[in-house]
Parts: structure tokens; sequence; C-alpha cells
């Protein structure tokens, strides 16, 4: 992969980093998929189906301006939808993150309260979300025995990009 600007590398990480804890968890057994904890959103399943269920609705907003039209209780989707869903508004994002301005607004219902939200907001919580519930994920894996994948940056350098030594 060769070096781009900041924000599609932001965006490129965050797509890696859904899809390689998808990977992890198409292993684990229903019992495993329906493990949860205290602080956690729900169990690991439920938490997967939130992060694609909530991206959608970030991405519907930032390349339409519309809320994503969807049910208040969304069928139970399959780890191989969620996966698929990830990708494709992981890939939405990377395409939309650089049209994005810092002018344009979308209105947010806000508790009730229709708001102007920035794009850039949208997006920033589209990262951000999904960030705090892959940790929540980790931990439960890590609580039933499983090793969770290291998502941080530094493994997505190590395995995205050519090592160049520094003279």
């Amino acid at each position: 992969m060769k070096i781009e600007d900041t924000l599609t590398t932001l965006l490129r990480h965050h797509l890696w980093a859904n899809l390689t804890l998808l990977e992890r968890c198409s292993s684990l057994t229903s019992e495993q998929l329906d493990t949860t904890m205290v602080g956690a959103f729900g169990s690991i399943y439920v938490t997967l189906q939130h992060i694609a269920m909530s991206e959608r609705s970030y991405f519907s907003r930032i390349s339409t301006g519309k809320l994503f039209d969807r049910s208040t209780y969304p069928p139970k989707m399959t780890l191989a939808e969620i996966t698929d869903s990830l990708r494709q508004t992981g890939e939405g994002l990377i395409e939309w993150g650089q049209k994005i301005k810092a002018d344009e607004f979308v209105e947010v219902d806000w508790d009730g309260t229709p708001r102007a939200t920035p794009k850039t907001i949208l997006l920033t919580q589209a990262l951000q979300h999904a960030a705090e519930h892959r940790e929540q994920i980790k931990t439960m894996l890590t609580q039933i025995g499983i090793e969770p994948p290291d998502l941080q940056a530094w493994e997505f350098f190590d395995r995205n990009f050519e090592f160049v030594r520094m003279t």
C-alpha cells in the first residue's frame, strides 16, 4: 500500500480494524458471540451489528444528507452481512472523506430537536464510535480466553506498508 494523505490513512485504518476484528470473530461459536460484560453495548454479536448499522447511518448522512431508513428492530444480520456492510461503508467513507467540506451540514434529530450538524462531526463520530466498541469486543474476547487482534496503527502499518530503513 502506498502512503496517502492523513485522512485517507485514518479511514483505511478504520476499515482494516473493523474487518480484522470481524475476521477474528468469524470463527466464534454462537455461545461465544453471545458473550457480554458490564459496561459493553451488548454481546459481541449485538455490538458488531450495532457498529455496522450505525456506520450505515453515518455514511448515509455524509453521502446523501439523509437519514438511513432502517427499522427500529432491524433483522439479525449474519457475520458475512455485517462484514459486507462494513466493507461497503468503510470504502464509502474513504471515498467521501475527501469530498466533505468544513461548511457542509446535515440535519440530525438531537433528542427531538433538529440540529444542523457538520458532516465532519459525523465522520469523526463514525471513527470514534467504532473504535470504542471494537475495544469492548476485544475485552470480551480476552475474558473468554481468545487473543484479540492487535488493531493499533502500528500493526496496520506493519501489515500494509513496505518497511523502509532510515539512513
